[in-house]
């Protein structure tokens, strides 16, 4: 429900803080008060078109917050996660109103867009008068209406369900079969492609490793000739190593006649042919090391070419033919196959469109009779409503061949004020006097079954008075048992039923400007101003009188 309204700066309010309780709550005082600037203050933090003139003379912007206390099941809480909007406390609405037009929306001190925030407030809030048609001019709403009323969300979301399931598989029969046509008049081409592609067998990630492999045999065949003659100079016929050898036996022998001389070239020469022996031991293990088949190396550039050209060929990376063949294969199975396929697809989606047809039919007939029970209990109140020559009608009209997610039913709301005329949709036929008060009465029959928590009735009892304002003001009462309701009224009937009364009056603030005040008022103030209600500007001892009667009536 709706705890706090805190006004800044629009029209003729300047601050204003208003605390809200739960039950009925009136909003009353002379005409050009402000009432009307109090609602389109909360209108506009509920998302209304934001307007420049709303901004109170001289500053530079208005604002407005409306703070709700809701239950952690309501839907808006659902709203605001699917929103990625923080949720955990209060919903906090807030609308800030430039003078130069620009407006800026928050819900939860995060900024939404002007959108976002009339979605939000549409969940909480429902405003009705004479002129707020919101909640009757669509038809689609009328049909949630009888939805709600006769308890039918699991069916309609049964049917919601079935459409799907309906509508896809109607899809994949439409995609098979443009699959069919496609691969027909591309056959010859697939058959080619897939055999070329199946001959080939490219594998994922096989280029990388081909082109690794290419890079290091050319590599190898690049060094390969260097090595060898290295090691045919060490190791060959031409090998210095073995006459080299013979010299230092030669000169071991002759080293121990003369070991002055002969020691250390001696020892270096040793050391000199130990060396040479692990350079050409070195080298002969790194020919082996090199050693590759040249036909190896031209297989695997061949094999790179094939890849390639088939990667250019059908404009795709070498890894992504092989799925390309998988899908042109399978293309041509649905080809071949295809109209078994189809067949089955059809037969699929015939019993798919079957199961909608039931689910709708059932739910079809379960609005007639919901609709039946609607119309019996609205027409229950009109007569205390001074409707009693009125009747309220649901028109019903069902086609099974418009399918749609919410069924195959159009549902409207019409009414016949008077005998012998014709009827017609409520919101053409009706006057706006007539209008609230069928909507009215709608509201008492639907108070228990998904109302937004707070409803705000706007000058709905216009044109009446006595019993008739009597009776508005009960069915109020009755209302706000379920929901929290607040009412501008010029009732005193309706006034006296509530159990919280704000007296809303202008106030002179300086010699040029005034402001709207709203404050609310105990039980003596409430009878003044419900006599004042009752007289006019002159209270009499006798409307006092009569105020305390009224009063007394909902104390009863």
């Amino acid at each position: 429900m709706l705890v706090t309204l805190s006004i800044r700066d629009i029209v003729l309010i300047d601050r204003l803080d208003l605390d809200f309780a739960a039950g009925m709550s009136v909003l009353t005082g002379e005409t050009g008060a402000g009432k009307s600037i109090l609602l389109d203050s909360l209108s506009l933090a509920l998302g209304a078109r934001g307007d420049a003139d709303l901004v109170r003379h001289g500053e530079g912007q208005g604002q407005v917050t409306a703070v709700f206390d809701v239950e952690m099941a309501h839907p808006v809480r659902a709203f605001l996660k699917d929103n990625s909007i923080d949720d955990d406390g209060d919903v906090i609405l807030r609308r800030v109103q430039a003078a130069d037009g620009r407006t800026r929306a928050f819900i939860n001190d995060q900024p939404v867009s002007a959108g976002l925030l009339r979605q939000a407030g549409a969940l909480l809030v429902e405003i009705h008068g004479q002129h707020d048609d919101r909640a009757l001019v669509d038809p689609e709403s009328h049909r949630a209406l009888i939805d709600v009323f006769g308890g039918l969300t699991t069916d309609v979301d049964a049917v919601a369900k079935a459409y799907q399931g309906y509508r896809s598989a109607e899809k994949a029969v439409s995609d098979h079969e443009a699959r069919i046509e496609v691969a027909r008049n591309e056959a010859d081409y697939l058959r080619s492609s897939v055999e070329e592609l199946s001959q080939l067998k490219p594998e994922a990630g096989e280029e990388d490793q081909l082109a690794a492999r290419r890079t290091d045999m050319m590599a190898v065949e690049k060094i390969a000739g260097d090595l060898s003659e290295a090691y045919e100079t060490l190791n060959g016929s031409a090998s210095p190593i073995p006459e080299l050898a013979s010299l230092l036996r030669r000169l071991e022998r002759k080293a121990d006649q003369v070991p002055n001389l002969l020691g250390q070239p001696v020892q270096h020469l040793a050391g000199a042919l130990d060396l040479m022996e692990e350079c050409r031991s070195g080298l002969e293990a790194a020919l082996r090391e090199t050693e590759y088949d040249p036909r190896e190396l031209e297989a695997v550039e061949e094999r790179l070419f094939a890849l390639r050209a088939a990667s250019r060929k059908y404009s795709l990376p070498v890894d992504e033919l092989s799925a390309l063949a998988e899908r042109m294969a399978a293309d041509l199975s649905d080809l071949d196959a295809g109209e078994d396929k189809l067949a089955a697809l059809a037969d699929a989606a015939q019993k798919a469109r079957a199961d909608y047809d039931r689910k709708a039919a059932n739910l079809s007939e379960k609005r007639r009779k919901a609709a039946a029970r609607l119309e019996k209990a609205v027409e229950t109140e009109l007569p205390d409503l001074k409707l009693e020559r009125a009747k309220f009608i649901v028109e019903t009209s069902s086609d099974p061949e418009q399918r749609g997610r919410s069924g195959i039913d159009q549902l409207e709301f019409h009414v016949q004020t008077n005998p012998g005329t014709k009827p017609g949709p409520m919101m053409k036929v009706a006057s706006g006097g007539e209008l609230s008060r069928f909507l009215l009465a709608l509201k008492v029959c639907l108070a228990d079954k998904g109302s937004a928590p707070t409803l705000v009735f706007d000058e709905i009892d216009t044109g009446v008075g006595g019993a008739v304002a009597e009776a508005i003001g009960l069915r109020l009462a009755r209302l706000a048992s379920n929901v929290q309701v607040l009412t501008v009224t010029h009732a005193p009937q309706v006034a006296a039923r509530a159990e919280g009364h704000f007296l809303i009056a202008k106030e002179a603030t300086d010699p040029d400007r005034v402001a709207t005040r709203v404050k609310r008022i105990d039980e003596d103030h409430r009878r003044e101003e419900v006599a004042r209600m009752l007289a006019g500007s002159v209270i009499t001892d006798e409307a006092r009188a009569a105020a305390s009667r009224l009063l007394l009536q909902r104390a009863g």
